[in-house]
């Protein structure tokens, strides 16, 4: 199956918070997203609701519920109570979370899960236990036995940190060299029973590598480089455009 495509609406979010006014309009733009293909809409709110705001996350649920039922809703965050709570009031698909403090300005890196992992295994059941797929942000620097411990929390999938391999826009060399790695991590969890996911500045030029090498790639979110594309191409057409780098047929 091709890679399935999530929007991520922070940037948006972010965008409409630069005023206080009620554009540009995260449901709106999430609905022109999933009516142009997108599989699901992902948001990452935060405590200090610097981009997506609690008060969204009913309304993105009911956008989905209501008029895209086949779609999914992806909630990413550090899995304190608060958070853990918020995601079993709104009951997304998907909760992908990750690692990073409420003051970064963005995620950055995954789970130690040799530190971490004895922590996850119970908000990961909890999670699991109210139907919910639990996916854990990852390194993706080929580490097996990391791996091995992702799976041992009983999640169901990894996210990718894609973050290095975008960086290396102007560096090919160099990014192959991340590819390689991200590529070798996905084998792994592959062969663990983990289903992959992967995030974090992908682009239109830098998706279909790695579609490439991850074959079993099964969704991507993505936001900024989106969202980026959406000034100049307009939302549904990105969307577009995002799907064929997937690999899907458009």
């Amino acid at each position: 199956m091709p890679t399935k495509l999530s929007v991520n609406l922070n940037a948006v979010a972010m965008l409409r918070n630069r005023r206080d006014l009620p554009w540009p309009s995260v449901e709106g733009l999430g609905r022109i997203a999933l009516r142009a293909g997108a599989a699901g809409l992902t948001v990452h709110p935060r405590p200090d609701q610097r981009h997506i705001r609690f008060s969204d996350l009913p309304v993105i649920r009911a956008l989905i519920d209501d008029e895209f039922p086949g779609a999914e809703f992806n909630i990413e965050g550090y899995p304190s109570e608060d958070f853990l709570a918020l995601c079993e009031r709104i009951e997304p698909e998907q909760v992908t979370l990750v690692p990073d403090e409420p003051a970064q300005a963005t995620s950055d890196h995954g789970f130690d899960f040799r530190a971490q992992g004895e922590l996850l295994k119970p908000i990961v059941a909890r999670l699991k236990k109210k139907g919910m797929r639990v996916s854990l942000f990852a390194d993706g620097d080929g580490d097996v036995e990391a791996v091995k411990l992702a799976r041992a929390t009983g999640a169901d999938r990894i996210e990718l940190y894609t973050g290095p391999y975008g960086g290396c826009h102007d560096n090919p060399e160099l990014g192959a060299e991340i590819l390689e790695k991200l590529g070798q991590t996905a084998d792994a969890a592959l062969a663990e029973g983990l289903a992959v996911n992967a995030g974090h500045d992908l682009t239109v030029a830098n998706l279909p590598a790695l579609v490439k090498r991850i074959a079993k790639l099964a969704e991507v979110s993505i936001g900024h480089g989106l969202t980026a594309d959406a000034l100049e191409y307009g939302m549904a057409e990105t969307v577009r455009r995002f799907r064929r780098a997937c690999g899907q047929t458009v």
